[in-house]
């Protein structure tokens, strides 16, 4: 899918790591939220407090989940990672990603 219909979506970014990451909040209809946002060049580590699907839409990342090996992930295709965990990302270019909730 390469939009999203019937949705609202939050106009304040979220900003985080001095600017590296800038996302919006997409919310729908049955309650359900996203976030789709750019991760700049550069090595970040994010902490989850619910599951999370995270779909690369455009360029490449180097990700090492709790207890894996780093691995490669490019334009679409995605990972998982558990509630109350945390993993780290290296873009490797400017990252286009959709964060899929719960």
């Amino acid at each position: 899918m390469s939009k999203f219909d019937n949705v609202s979506v939050v106009k304040k970014a979220n900003v985080y790591f001095d600017g590296k990451c800038v996302s919006h909040t997409v919310n729908f209809t049955d309650g359900s939220r996203k976030s789709v946002g750019v991760i700049f060049p550069g090595k970040l580590t994010f902490k989850t407090g619910e599951p999370e699907l995270m779909e690369i839409i455009a360029g490449s990342c180097r990700v090492t989940l709790a207890g894996a090996e780093p691995r490669v992930f490019r334009a679409g295709e995605s990972f998982k990672v558990g509630a109350n965990s945390a993993f780290d990302i290296e873009a490797l270019e400017p990252l286009d990603y959709v964060c899929h909730f719960g």
